[in-house]
């Protein structure tokens, strides 16, 4: 039996402050440097001072594996001035960033903390693609793991999957790298600021047949972080903030060859419907969206199971242009994990900063009209996913 929250007691949790470091290749630099940075930049856009943050929170999925460094939250900690703040590491795969949301938000909604620092961070550029993507792909089942499976490759399954059942074009695919990559490039904090054609993206070397190069997100370095505060204290910090009016997570089979149908996400539909739950709203009242495309395959995936669009149907709205900038719903304009980057811990905690300068007006050349925005952060190929609803405080 499934048990949903039907609504928080006591005062709405809002959004006051967010940061973005520059996401690329970041020599020199390790994540506690840009853990820092990021850390240093929301405490000054909230207008906080570090001593009298309560909770802090890091989302970090790998950085004993990546360069043999462990205590991050409490180093943080140290590093930012916040002691005795209460420290935790968030640790949810390639979805940790949503789950530091998740877990920011819990602290605040349960009266625990009234001001909770969020940092989302990765070091990852400094391995070669085979390692990155050997620490990765531990996240999969044992059994799938020792057998060389990838994430990878369960996008090419998948994705040839989807376009023979929905007779959708290898083109709608494309479409949706050439979208990101052109919302990347009004992003000066994205690792790829550069637009690619049809052309480019669909005669990119093969990675996993149908997908391409230009079907996948890039290995990153970033960072990225939220302040999160009790409605009332927001109030004699800002004129204008948002209220994160609802957030669920979710988890589906960790061996994705359980799933009844591979065109579902399980984790997406159910916690789309307990974030739709707790904020009251639906999917036609979101005006704008973050989706983890680490592959294209996943964005039309993710339409779908939040209710944007009908199962096998995703295809045709970017088709039509309905998701770009100017259509009726625009989606990764931030450039998304596909231009913007993928930092695995820093991700999920970008997609609320996009989100949130979204509603507060503060998004520059990206800036769309909104006052809901939605955000899902998806861990390993759906395997837990968290899917937070944030809303212009009226």
């Amino acid at each position: 039996m499934t048990i949903r929250r039907q609504s928080v007691e006591g005062e709405r949790v809002a959004v006051i402050g967010a940061s973005m470091t520059q996401f690329g290749q970041r020599e020199g630099e390790w994540v506690m440097d840009l853990l820092a940075e990021a850390g240093l930049e929301c405490l000054e856009d909230a207008g906080v001072d570090a001593e009298i943050i309560e909770h802090l929170y890091v989302s970090n999925m790998a950085s004993g594996e990546f360069e043999g460094q462990t205590g991050v939250p409490n180093a943080l900690a140290h590093d930012l001035d916040a002691m005795p703040a209460y420290t935790q590491r968030v640790d949810q795969t390639s979805s940790s960033g949503g789950a530091g949301i998740f877990a920011a938000w819990q602290s605040v909604a349960s009266g625990a903390s009234d001001m909770t620092l969020l940092v989302g961070g990765e070091k990852m550029t400094h391995k070669t693609t085979g390692e990155a993507t050997d620490v990765i792909a531990s996240l999969t089942h044992p059994v799938e793991y020792k057998t060389g499976v990838t994430l990878p490759s369960f996008a090419g399954l998948t994705a040839r999957h989807y376009l023979e059942r929905f007779d959708a074009p290898r083109e709608s695919l494309a479409k949706v790298a050439v979208k990101n990559h052109e919302n990347g490039v009004d992003n000066p904090n994205a690792q790829f600021q550069k637009e690619i054609d049809m052309e480019t993206a669909l005669e990119s070397p093969i990675v996993a047949d149908p997908l391409r190069l230009y079907d996948f997100c890039p290995i990153t370095d970033g960072s990225a972080a939220l302040m999160l505060c009790p409605e009332s204290v927001a109030e004699e910090y800002a004129d204008e903030y948002v209220i994160i009016s609802g957030i669920d997570g979710a988890t589906d089979t960790h061996v994705v060859h359980e799933r009844e149908d591979p065109t579902v996400m399980g984790g997406v539909v159910e916690s789309g419907k307990g974030a739709y739950e707790m904020s009251g709203l639906n999917p036609n009242d979101i005006d704008v969206a973050e989706l983890h495309d680490m592959f294209t395959i996943l964005e039309f995936l993710q339409m779908e199971g939040l209710g944007f669009a009908e199962q096998g149907e995703a295809w045709k709205l970017v088709e039509e242009g309905y998701t770009e900038r100017d259509g009726e719903l625009p989606i990764n304009t931030s450039g998304g994990l596909k231009s913007k980057g993928h930092p695995l811990g820093a991700s999920g905690v970008a997609q609320g900063v996009e989100i949130y300068e979204q509603l507060v007006g503060e998004a520059g050349p990206r800036q769309v009209e909104a006052e809901a925005g939605l955000c899902c952060n998806v861990g390993g190929f759906g395997n837990c996913v968290i899917t937070t609803i944030m809303e212009a405080a009226q």
